[in-house]
């Protein structure tokens, strides 16, 4: 297990068996991640879409208490209908992580990414597509694509 600096100077410690840390937009905020994430995915549903305002949001899934703000201010704010909400640093707004109906923290695959000079390490690479019946791009890769959840029927083709 190694350790590098990231563009903020923050160290970030390799390895799932230590905690990951990830800074937003600004270097403001920092947040840690302990153990492995539940779920590693790109999101196609609508939800995902209009409320992080993407075209796929690919993100990693953690319990609520394995991701945790270690510095700065954040704010939180929660979906008007439905059950989600995004945890934004104050500073430059970017979210550090959104919630879903399952109490999961969903941390988006860019902030990782830009922790590990801008590659998303192969531990936190999406491992399949969900809600693919829902896309507004199509997606040429290897992984599995969900047409709904992950226990539903795969898209073929």
């Amino acid at each position: 297990m190694g350790a590098r600096r990231n563009q903020t100077n923050a160290i970030i410690k390799e390895g799932m068996s230590t905690p990951l840390t990830a800074n937003c937009f600004c270097g403001a905020v920092r947040i840690e991640l302990t153990g492995e994430p539940v779920a590693r995915a790109n999101c196609h549903c609508g939800s995902c879409r209009d409320f992080y305002g993407t075209s796929m949001l690919s993100a990693t899934a953690w319990p609520e208490q394995q991701v945790n703000v270690t510095e700065g201010a954040t704010t939180r704010f929660p979906h008007p209908t439905k059950q989600l909400a995004q945890t934004f640093c104050v500073a430059c707004g970017e979210t550090v992580f959104g919630e879903n109906r399952l109490n999961m923290r969903i941390v988006p695959n860019s902030l990782l990414a830009r922790s590990t000079d801008g590659v998303l390490a192969a531990d936190m690479q999406p491992t399949m597509h969900l809600y693919y019946r829902n896309r507004i791009i199509d997606v040429v890769d290897d992984l599995p694509k969900y047409l709904d959840g992950w226990d539903g029927p795969l898209h073929e083709g």
